[in-house]
């Protein structure tokens, strides 16, 4: 399958693969090529809905941590976590903005650490 942009230039649909033209909102050939780009680079990539809830498990996937360690994240509150009868779910939401939030402090800390290397003259 070759990817090509949703109009020729003169504003007409392509033919798709079978024949038959879709045409493709803006937007959505821009989300296709963030996926397919990735793709095409061998990672694996996951659509899933903002409003999902998450298994601890999954929610471990997503963040590249243990399950141990991310309930110890949401038992210190640091994730909201809803639960279902015993079990703990995870707004997929909330995982990314606490992924958004940790991400911003790792580089924080890494800036401060940068400028003090620099400040003792350690060639950083």
């Amino acid at each position: 399958m070759r990817l090509m942009s949703p109009q020729r230039a003169g504003g007409e649909p392509k033919p798709g693969a079978a024949g038959v033209s879709v045409t493709i909102p803006a937007p959505a050939f821009e989300l296709l090529l963030e996926v397919l780009g990735p793709m095409a680079n061998g990672n694996a990539v996951t659509i899933v809905p903002v409003h999902a809830e998450l298994t601890t498990q999954q929610a471990a996937d997503a963040l590249n941590v243990s399950r141990p360690f991310l309930i110890q994240l949401l038992e210190s509150g640091a994730i909201p976590h809803p639960k279902v009868g015993t079990h703990r779910r995870v707004r997929f939401a909330d995982l990314m903005e606490y992924k958004r939030q940790d991400e911003t402090r790792r580089r924080a800390v890494m800036d401060e650490l940068t400028s003090e290397a620099q400040q003792h003259g350690l060639g950083y």
